[in-house]
């Protein structure tokens, strides 16, 4: 991965980018020269998670030394005042936007209270919530705002809404409110580029779709440390992808002139690797994740 700087002067905003896969798109976008703000509700003074390391502040700040500016604004997705105020800070700082990647997400919060795989009439429904409101929700309302605050007046702009290909059959074990939910975010984002070619805008959305990644909790779960070089002892590890194998799928699409050919999709992290010509940061070219 070249550390060219395919996105210098470019504003970028990464909703849950604290930890995990937010995180990890923060980062490759600030080695690609962008501006990134980086929202959610972890920060230094009042972590949602006191169990897994990881802040907004954390992560702008690493954005920076990377290469890129960092902006940490603490925004809880759930809440339309916050969402209103984050755009509209961007709006008086930058007076421009050109991506988004909605990546906030609430279905694991709680994970441990209930077994995530039980049948859903044993689910608890606050995790059903979780998961439309921060994940799903969450999308729509920041989409919406990113349309009537930049992309209407710009006409051109990227929204990614990161989700999984689902679409995988077999007799693997699910959880009936995760399938759903996400399912919905690739149908959601079909449709909302079908209103945007009706209108005849140039803005684009797409849904990509990460593999298993090592998250902070993933790598806890596994009693290793966040980023830590050793996960190819672990068997169970070896198809994972780094939280910033995603980050290069973005820039890849962020800096492909062409990317509007893409509108609608679901597109594979792993597949995108092969078409961009990128690897994870172990050198390792990951292909689709499948169960």
């Amino acid at each position: 991965m070249t550390n060219e700087k395919k996105l210098q002067g470019k504003v970028a905003l990464v909703t849950g980018s604290s930890r995990g896969a937010g995180r990890g798109i923060a980062l490759v976008l600030g080695e690609a020269g962008a501006t990134v703000y980086v929202t959610g509700r972890s920060t230094r003074a009042q972590s949602v998670r006191t169990d897994l390391k990881g802040t907004i502040e954390d992560t702008a700040d690493e954005v920076t030394a990377r290469g890129g500016v960092g902006i940490a604004v603490r925004c809880d997705h759930t809440v339309e005042a916050d969402v209103q105020a984050l755009y509209e800070r961007i709006r008086q700082e930058q007076g421009t936007l050109d991506l988004l990647v909605n990546n906030a997400w609430g279905g694991y919060e709680n994970y441990e209270d209930v077994d995530f795989l039980v049948p859903f009439w044993e689910q608890p429904m606050k995790r059903w919530d979780s998961m439309f409101d921060a994940g799903l929700r969450a999308q729509m309302v920041s989409s919406r705002h990113a349309m009537s605050t930049f992309f209407l007046e710009q006409n051109r702009g990227l929204i990614i809404n990161t989700g999984v290909y689902s679409d995988i059959g077999g007799n693997y074990p699910v959880n009936v409110f995760y399938d759903t939910v996400k399912r919905a975010v690739v149908n959601m984002t079909r449709t909302m580029s079908q209103n945007l070619k009706a209108q005849h805008l140039e803005v684009t959305a797409l849904t990509l779709a990460p593999g298993w990644m090592r998250t902070e909790a993933v790598l806890k779960h596994y009693g290793l440390q966040p980023d830590d070089p050793d996960f190819m002892k672990i068997e169970d590890l070896h198809p994972t992808e780094s939280v910033e194998y995603i980050g290069r799928a973005v820039v890849a699409l962020a800096s492909d002139p062409e990317v509007h050919l893409q509108a609608g999709n679901i597109l594979e992290v792993g597949s995108l690797a092969e078409r961009y010509d990128f690897t994870d940061t172990d050198g390792r070219r990951l292909p689709p994740f499948r169960v």
